[in-house]
């Protein structure tokens, strides 16, 4: 299969979408100022990782930083099409850090490779709207399944481009995105690479479209396709199903099926790649138990939206993506067994507790010629595992309302040579308090 973008495909879908979308007005819209939100978010992020292994001068890293993300969306103005404004300003400050115990990528490293004390960032986007349709250009941050920013650190990276987003349609809703650069979650460069965040290729642009459709109220599809240039194309596929058996118990379904092919001057060389993760969770009560699969058939890893290799800057939409492993290494196969609980049928409301295992096997890249992805060759038979654990609670109300604690445990396990080509063995934990503001 081949996606083409052009300004023509640009242009057809914009024209589709409006000959719908002009019959209705802005008139249920307030104004510019009056429909305008201001958000404050406080967070306070503690990580600590001990790589189980020789990883540079100290396998201890360590660091501690408190961010405020002020965060503003205009209302539209009235009449046929709505104009608007969304801004943001960022401010971090290192609470710990030093050269030994960096980089966690919580911070910014400068030109001495040492993490910044402090920092602060800003950024923004005009908007326009007809009907129930929006088109913005700026610094935005899409979530989607071929192009998606990461919040996994003390603040979210975003891109530079034009969104289309659309739910003129009933029970469809669309996802159109032209993008040219990126802002990782510690840089405040917001003219940095966008990436192939295994192969280490920067892309000069990334085109995407797709969507999902709620066929009923228990059926959910979606569909999407995307452009990295010269690098890949990307199509994903999912349907996601549940079942109330009654008011106490439920059962969830999700499936998601990615295939990756190489495209235009293939920088990161020859892909064909095809993954796909089904989950199957069982909700009683507070209770919820969860399976998961996970099967990637390539001699080259599942690859995704990175910004210059950063760890942390990645997102991954597959049903065994951990806090730290993606399991998606070339030929991998995989399970999860995951258990949630909600405290609040024990009269405890907002703490939630989840724990999670995941193990491997089957890691193979020998079959890769040249490329990018080489340093998975040496790979014959891999396997690793990882643990997770988690606390949050949330506070339900009073003046801290909405103020939460979260402490994330994880355990990973590898052997030596997945070590050498993805991550090494650690432990770590992470602390986050976040609290929200509204104005």
């Amino acid at each position: 299969m081949t996606v083409i973008y052009s300004k023509v495909t640009w242009a057809a879908v914009l024209m589709g979408f409006s000959t719908a979308s002009f019959a209705v007005d802005q008139s249920d819209s307030a104004g510019f100022l009056e429909d305008g939100k201001t958000k404050l978010l406080s967070r306070n992020f503690y990580f600590n990782r001990d790589f189980r292994s020789d990883y540079g001068p100290t396998n201890l890293r360590q660091e501690w930083a408190q961010g405020f993300l002020l965060d503003y969306k205009s209302g539209y103005t009235q009449g046929p099409v709505g104009f608007g404004l969304d801004a943001y300003g960022m401010l971090g400050i290192k609470l710990d850090g030093s050269r030994q115990r960096s980089p966690l990528n919580l911070l910014p490293i400068n030109s001495k490779g040492e993490p910044e004390d402090e920092w602060s960032e800003g950024g923004g986007a005009v908007k326009m709207r007809w009907s129930a349709t929006e088109l913005k250009y700026g610094n935005l941050m899409p979530l989607n399944p071929v192009f998606a920013m990461a919040n996994a650190r003390l603040f979210p990276s975003s891109a530079e481009g034009f969104q289309l987003l659309s739910t003129d349609i009933p029970r469809l809703s669309i996802d159109a995105g032209h993008f040219t650069s990126g802002n990782g979650v510690n840089s405040t460069n917001d003219n940095g690479p966008l990436s192939a965040f295994y192969a280490r290729i920067d892309a000069k642009r990334v085109d995407y479209f797709g969507g999902f459709y709620k066929a009923s109220d228990s059926l959910k599809l979606g569909a999407f396709a995307a452009n990295y240039q010269d690098i890949w194309n990307q199509y994903f596929a999912s349907a996601d199903y549940v079942w109330a058996i009654d008011n106490l118990q439920s059962v969830s379904l999700s499936l998601a099926g990615f295939h990756t092919e190489d495209s235009g001057k293939s920088l990161a060389g020859n892909i064909d790649n095809n993954t796909w993760s089904a989950s199957l969770a069982y909700k009683r009560g507070p209770h919820k138990l969860t399976l998961g699969r996970q099967v990637v058939n390539g001699n080259e890893p599942y690859d995704y939206l990175g910004f210059g290799n950063q760890p942390g800057d990645a997102v991954a939409f597959l049903a065994n993506k951990s806090q730290n492993a993606d399991f998606n290494l070339p030929n991998e196969r995989s399970w999860q067994l995951r258990y949630d609980l909600d405290m609040v049928a024990f009269g405890i409301p907002g703490l939630t507790l989840m724990g999670r295992y995941l193990t491997s096997d089957g890691i193979d890249g020998s079959g890769y010629g040249t490329g990018a992805y080489s340093r998975f060759k040496a790979i014959t038979d891999g396997s690793r595992w990882e643990r997770d654990l988690e606390v949050r609670y949330v506070v339900q109300s009073g003046p801290a309302k909405d103020l939460s604690f979260r402490v994330r445990q994880a355990t990973l396990r590898s052997d030596a040579a997945v070590q050498r080509a993805d991550l090494p063995n650690l432990d770590e934990v992470r602390v986050i308090i976040d609290y929200p503001f509204s104005f």
